[in-house]
């Protein structure tokens, strides 16, 4: 069975290391936790890897993160995976930094990202997993926070919880995303 595992954030050094771009850096960490590399390919960053019996497909998409659909939707087009077995990792300032909200379809959240995949996939029935980045920012400024780096204190705080996101995203890999949900959204 292939999966195709998403996440979401911009390209650049200008993004790097941003809130918005957490979805890159959950990929990253796979991938330095599993040895595998990213190459260039078609409106992603991509890479392959098996774990036991479950192909998995990782893309950081290129298009940016206000054209993530089109991304998606070529690489689940390409390699034949129904959107419900396909997981979009996200940044939710509606969480408290660190936490973790799996769902199986829903809503963009007003996030933008989400909402050019709902558009261009047509449908929001495919799951995603929300990763708090906080909301501790004055009102109007939320682009300045989701576009600002971690300050120590916040990068802290989420690298002790990137172990807690891999064991959600595994969990979804071979137990599906009701189970996930069941287990990792109450457990934190």
């Amino acid at each position: 069975m292939k999966l195709l595992i998403t996440g979401l954030g911009n390209l650049g050094d200008d993004y790097a290391n941003t809130r918005h771009n957490i979805g890159f850096s959950i990929l990253d960490f796979f991938a330095e936790k599993y040895n595998f590399q990213f190459e260039s390919a078609r409106y992603a960053f991509k890479a392959e890897h098996r774990i036991k019996n479950k192909q998995l497909v990782f893309i950081k998409p290129t298009t940016y993160m206000n054209r993530s659909g089109k991304a998606v939707r070529y690489w689940l087009n390409k390699l034949d995976i129904p959107a419900e077995n396909s997981l979009v990792l996200v940044d939710d300032v509606a969480l408290p930094l660190g936490k973790v909200r799996i769902r199986n379809k829903g809503g963009d959240g007003g996030h933008n990202g989400l909402s050019d995949i709902i558009d261009i996939l047509q449908t929001n029935q495919f799951p995603r997993l929300r990763i708090g980045v906080g909301n501790d920012y004055p009102k109007g400024f939320q682009v300045d926070h989701v576009l600002g780096t971690w300050t120590d204190e916040e990068m802290k705080v989420l690298s002790e919880k990137f172990t807690f996101i891999h064991d959600a995203i595994y969990s979804f890999i071979f137990e599906g995303v009701n189970r996930a949900m069941t287990k990792y959204n109450k457990n934190e």
